[in-house]
């Protein structure tokens, strides 16, 4: 009698976690501070701080979105993290870019270099914390990839400046909770452990966090120092294109970029001729929809590319950035219309209803909810 053939479901892929941290990268590979366009005091604190063999143990790297904050935290402790680290020909220190150690943390496998966001999220050792909508930094998250690893001696310390470095982003995104669960660490961390905290509203921070940090300011990039960005770019843009993404950017390359790979000149274009009318105050019928289409439309093709990359992208999250994106075009076109007298007022009415969007989608409102009701607002008469 022949043998019943049998056949084996495939396992579901799992996401493993080694050394306390998942098998994802949380950050880009770092590049020599050298190339860091337009934040030249921020960077000479930082090298005189490097050079000076006396390091603080905790810093807030503050300034507006997309400007060099995290990009500078990530290279920086590149070169504290690294023994080749040596002044060169121009007296800047740097690593050598074939060492152990960069292979290490390019790799995203350097045992001492922690990168904490609120897309760690899915990989918590709690199940209750991988369910939650990645809208923080749970205080969990929080314990388990700073408070806990900052307790344990450094792996690979002989010889850098720094034995570990714990990198938090958006560190505004830390509640009341979270934030007094790191206060002890961030007072009395383990010898040679240094903690950034990155972060576009330093105002967020607890008092009791910022007076223990050293704090380095960075600044929206000058014209010139923008120029330079783009032209280390490919991009193929129309000279519309690039007028319109550099005003929308406003010194930010971070924007720059996002609003790019985002096409949100499309945006602009589509919603530009409604949102006249709205701000004359005549409410245009389909703007709202239109807008929460556009955002809805972003999310689910930011959630798709992060499958194609293996990566958990939370479809909750995408709709809060779309929409935060979409109320960044609309206050910079309420903005632009202030140097107008005859616009003045219309302007400040929109500027004032993005605020108010603002503060709807910190409470959870749905971003549908929230377009229809900035419309209403911009289109209010007076």
């Amino acid at each position: 009698m022949a043998k019943k053939k049998t056949t084996r479901k495939k396992a579901p892929k799992r996401t493993t976690v080694k050394d306390n941290r998942p098998d994802v990268m949380m950050y880009d590979p770092p590049i020599g501070l050298d190339r860091i366009e337009g934040q030249p005091r921020a960077l000479s604190v930082l090298s005189q701080s490097a050079q000076s063999g006396r390091l603080h143990h905790a810093w807030i790297f503050h300034g507006p979105e997309g400007v060099g904050k995290f990009t500078a935290a990530v290279s920086w402790a590149a070169m504290l993290l690294d023994p080749s680290s040596a002044p060169d020909l121009s007296g800047n220190v740097a690593p050598d870019p074939d060492s152990h150690v960069q292979q290490l943390i390019r790799s995203g496998t350097h045992p001492d270099f922690f990168v904490i966001r609120k897309e760690l999220t899915p990989f918590s050792r709690e199940s209750d914390v991988r369910t939650r909508k990645q809208r923080n930094i749970p205080k969990d998250i929080l314990v388990e990839y700073l408070v806990e690893p900052a307790a344990l001696a450094p792996s690979m310390s002989e010889g850098a400046r720094a034995g570990k470095i714990f990198i938090v982003d958006e560190a505004e995104l830390i509640g009341r909770e979270g934030q007094n669960a790191i206060l002890k660490t961030l007072e009395e961390p383990g010898p040679g452990t240094l903690i950034i905290l990155v972060t576009s509203s330093e105002d967020r921070l607890l008092p009791t966090i910022r007076s223990r940090c050293q704090r380095v300011g960075f600044t929206p990039l000058d014209d010139e120092s923008m120029r330079r960005w783009v032209s280390t770019r490919d991009m193929n843009l129309s000279p519309e294109a690039h007028h319109w993404y550099t005003q929308y950017a406003s010194g930010s390359p971070g924007r720059f970029a996002r609003a790019t790979s985002s096409d949100l000149f499309s945006w602009h274009n589509q919603i530009d001729p409604m949102l006249n009318r709205a701000m004359r105050g005549d409410h245009p019928a389909g703007l709202g929809t239109l807008m929460s289409t556009l955002i809805d439309d972003w999310a689910s093709d930011w959630v798709k590319q992060g499958d194609k990359l293996g990566e958990n992208r939370s479809k909750e999250a995408a709709n809060q950035k779309g929409a935060e994106m979409m109320l960044a075009l609309i206050a910079r076109r309420a903005h632009a219309g202030l140097t107008d007298p005859t616009r003045t007022q219309s302007s400040l009415r929109a500027i004032d209803s993005v605020s108010r969007a603002s503060e709807e989608m910190r409470t959870n409102v749905s971003f549908k909810m929230v377009m229809e009701h900035l419309v209403a607002g911009i289109s209010e008469k007076a």
